[in-house]
């Protein structure tokens, strides 16, 4: 094993949206920054990033394979809803092989290091450091790498989070699966838009999430995630593809990975290691979305990591998860309970899709999204939305009686 005496100030494992945005962060202020990635591991996501995403952390129009303006939400039943954004911005769609390369070569340019590599243990020593033990990738060598603090970004199955807390603490999650394939050349536009993302909500494609069709300019993602250990992801995608003109498609690759959908009750550790993005469980509930929230998180860490440096106050690495709850903890609690109780039986998601008919629901629905919070100016279009879910949810509305 090599024994490198060089102490960094911030070792971030995981090269994906939150630990990328750490180290850009933490480079552009001078901190001595190395950011180690396991180099081919793409992440199975649809793409979508809201607008607060794209203007908050400067995400360029090159990165940005389409520009969607609609959802078509689809029940049990094949009832297709129709769900247009208007001028209040667009969803932004990325490729993960192209966006997180990008995001670490913009966090080289801004002065990080970057290591392809493995990480396996940490411990710390007794100038209160942590030593990391990691393999890299070009020759296979394990190295001994010490640095003050660490941000662990390693994803759902996060081994800085088990080295920390230990193999039994994980969010809950769903396991996602999808496939990208060529983009047809002349679609169809009731079985496929390049302009419109489709939400498929059937409990065939999935028991307890929901499907998707995303395209991505060139190429689609075509996927389902589901926590039912017997449910089949690869053929309820087979089928999504049939569904929506792409069978014949070409495939380009396949992943499958978990998906948490709890934020982690702690973060740290209570000395100098701090969690970000799905390791730390920030993929929000019902909608399966993670890349804003991870690059949000890596930007906390990375400020509650100079706060540390700067304070020598270890409890500076808990005001990431505080900052984050007290902005986004009740859209995450009304994502939990709307995916509890609509996701639950082919009945619920029916009504589910009959209740995003209504203009108030689509209306606050794009607001939030696009915006990342619950939007509070028009309370009397909250209320009408509460009682048409309490209709829904009785079997007061026609369509379901």
């Amino acid at each position: 094993m090599s024994d490198i005496k060089h102490v960094y100030d911030v070792i971030i494992i995981g090269g994906g949206p939150a630990g990328a945005t750490a180290a850009h962060d933490l480079a552009r202020q001078g901190r001595d920054v190395l950011l180690i990635d396991r180099d081919g591991r793409i992440k199975p996501c649809g793409g979508a990033i809201p607008t607060k995403a794209i203007s908050e952390f400067d995400i360029p129009a090159s990165q940005l394979k389409a520009r969607i303006g609609a959802a078509r939400i689809i029940s049990p039943s094949g009832n297709k809803v129709s769900m247009e954004i208007g001028d209040i911005g667009f969803v932004g769609m990325v490729d993960r092989d192209l966006f997180d390369p990008f995001l670490r070569e913009r966090a080289q340019k801004a002065g990080a290091g970057l290591m392809f590599g493995t990480f396996k243990t940490l411990e710390y020593n007794a100038a209160g450091d942590v030593e990391l033990v990691v393999i890299r990738k070009e020759d296979g060598e394990e190295l001994k790498l010490v640095a003050r603090t660490v941000i662990g970004a390693d994803g759902a199955n996060s081994a800085v989070r088990r080295a920390v807390f230990g193999p039994d603490v994980r969010p809950p999650y769903v396991f996602a699966y999808h496939e990208i394939v060529k983009s047809p050349e002349t679609p169809n536009p009731e079985k496929f838009d390049a302009n419109r993302c489709d939400v498929i909500y059937d409990g065939e494609i999935s028991p307890d999430f929901y499907g998707w069709v995303f395209p991505h300019g060139e190429h689609t993602s075509v996927g389902c995630g589901s926590a039912h250990k017997g449910h089949s992801l690869k053929e309820a995608t087979r089928k999504l593809r049939e569904d929506a003109g792409l069978a014949d498609a070409e495939t380009i690759r396949e992943e499958g990975a978990p998906l948490p959908l709890k934020p982690m009750r702690r973060w740290d550790d209570g000395k100098r290691v701090v969690l970000a993005g799905d390791s730390a469980g920030v993929v929000a509930p019902s909608s399966g979305e993670g890349i804003y929230y991870a690059m949000l998180t890596g930007r906390l860490c990375g400020e509650a990591v100079v706060d540390l440096m700067q304070t020598q106050k270890a409890s500076a690495l808990r005001t990431p998860r505080k900052r984050f709850m007290r902005d986004h903890g009740r859209v995450f609690f009304v994502l939990g309970m709307l995916q509890w109780i609509w996701y639950s039986s082919d009945k619920r998601r029916e009504q589910f899709v009959t209740m995003c008919e209504d203009a108030d629901v689509q209306r606050l629905t794009w607001e939030s999204y696009l915006n990342k919070r619950l939007v509070r100016k028009e309370p009397m279009a909250h209320l009408r939305v509460m009682f048409k879910d309490l209709k829904q949810l009785i079997g007061l509305s026609p369509r379901t009686s």
